[in-house]
């Protein structure tokens, strides 16, 4: 008798991945505190966070850790594989910043993007991605 494995869960494809960044990078430390906004379908890390990394900038380089907050974030595992590469996940417990997530890439920088939570009516959710690249919160 053989055994079925479950096929991974996909991925969303580049054109269904919901982002929009910042069209100016961050200068100083007074810039914007924001350099993004993400609208995951779900709360599941491990179904949401390839599609992400995978449309990012080039310009980025290869984000490694990912932090996110543990309330929010309800499951999400330490590390995972996205496209061959270990990524880290970190949990944190911020209550200033609890809809945010912190791109890291070792040499290049940081990247906080605004988490529109997934069950957010289009309109609404368009109104907040548009504010958090114009405005930077």
């Amino acid at each position: 008798m053989t055994s079925a494995s479950t096929p991974p869960p996909p991925h969303p494809a580049p054109s269904e991945v919901r982002l929009r960044l910042a069209a100016q990078p961050r200068q100083g430390r007074t810039a914007r505190r924001i350099d993004g906004a993400w609208w995951p379908r779900s709360y599941d890390l491990t179904t949401e966070l390839p599609g992400l990394l995978g449309v990012l900038p080039r310009a980025w380089g290869r984000i490694s850790s990912v932090l996110v907050n543990g309330d929010v974030w309800p499951s999400c595992p330490e590390r995972m594989l996205v496209a061959g590469q270990a990524v880290h996940v970190g949990r944190k417990d911020s209550p200033t910043a609890p809809h945010t997530v912190c791109l890291l890439a070792p040499g290049r920088g940081r990247w906080d993007l605004l988490v529109v939570p997934p069950g957010t009516a289009e309109a609404e959710a368009g109104r907040l991605m548009a504010r958090a690249v114009e405005q930077g919160a």
